[in-house]
C-alpha cells in the first residue's frame, strides 16, 4: 500500500507542485473537485446533492464538486455556513463561478436554517473543514455536522471528515461520521488508525495532477 501522508506532507505537496512546478491552486483545486464529482456520481447517480461548504480550500473544492455534478445531470445545492465574502483565493473564485452558473447557493449559519436547508438531501457531501483543521470544530461548523449526523442521507465527506484529525486519527466530540471518504492525492495518517474506520466509511483516493516526479519524491506514484 502507498504510504499516507501527514498534514505537513500534505501542505508540502501542494507549495511545491504550486511553487516549482507552476501548477496553480486553482487548477489543483478543479482536478480534485472534478475527481471528486465523478466518484461520487458513480456511487449515487441520479441522487439530490446538498453539499456542506465552510470557507477554506475544503469548500473551494465543494464548489467545484457541485459545478461538475450539475454537469452530470445532479439536483445540486450549496449550503455555506458562512458568508461567501469570507472566502478568499481559490474558494472564493470557484465560489463566484458557481454564483455565475446560478447553482443553488444558501447561506445557513444557524441551526435552524441549516436544518431546512439538508432536510430533503438524499446525499451529503462534507467540505466543511480540511486536512489544515485541528482541535473540535466550533460554531457553526459544529452545528452542522451535528445535523448531518442525524440526517438519513448518504454521507460522504471530502479529504477527510470534518472533526477527525488527519494526523493523529483522534475524533472530536462532534465529528463528521462518513460512509465514503474522498480523499486526495493520498490516504493521510490519520485513516490508518483502526477506530477512525467507523468515521471515514470507505475511502477513495483521487489524483489531482500533481507530477509523478513530485509523487515519487513522498514514496507515491
Amino acid at each position: 500500500m502507498p504510504p499516507s501522508l501527514s498534514r505537513e506532507q500534505v501542505r508540502s505537496v501542494d507549495r511545491i507542485a504550486i511553487q516549482e512546478f507552476g501548477i496553480r491552486g486553482v487548477v489543483l483545486m478543479e482536478n480534485a473537485g472534478r475527481g471528486a464529482a465523478e466518484v461520487i456520481h458513480r456511487l449515487y447517480p441520479g441522487n439530490r446533492i446538498v453539499l456542506l461548504c465552510g470557507k477554506g480550500n475544503n469548500a473551494g473544492d465543494g464548489y467545484v464538486i457541485a459545478r461538475h455534478l450539475d454537469r452530470l445531470g445532479h439536483d445540486v445545492r450549496l449550503v455555506s455556513v458562512v458568508a461567501l465574502d469570507e472566502l478568499t483565493g481559490d474558494a472564493a473564485e470557484n465560489a463566484g463561478i458557481a454564483r455565475k452558473a446560478e447553482l443553488e447557493i444558501v447561506i445557513a449559519s444557524d441551526g435552524e436554517s441549516i436544518s431546512h436547508a439538508i432536510d430533503d438531501a438524499e446525499v451529503l457531501v462534507d467540505c466543511l473543514l480540511g486536512t489544515g483543521a485541528t482541535g473540535a470544530p466550533r460554531e457553526p461548523f459544529a452545528s452542522a455536522v451535528r445535523l448531518a449526523n442525524g440526517s438519513s442521507a448518504v454521507r460522504i465527506a471530502i479529504d477527510v471528515p470534518t472533526g477527525l484529525d488527519c494526523d493523529s486519527g483522534k475524533a472530536s466530540e462532534v465529528t463528521f461520521r462518513a460512509e465514503h471518504t474522498i480523499t486526495f492525492v493520498a490516504r493521510k495518517l490519520g485513516m490508518d488508525y483502526p477506530a477512525a474506520g467507523d468515521l471515514t466509511g470507505e475511502i477513495h483516493v483521487v489524483e489531482i495532477g500533481v507530477p509523478t516526479r513530485l509523487l515519487r519524491s513522498f514514496g507515491l506514484g
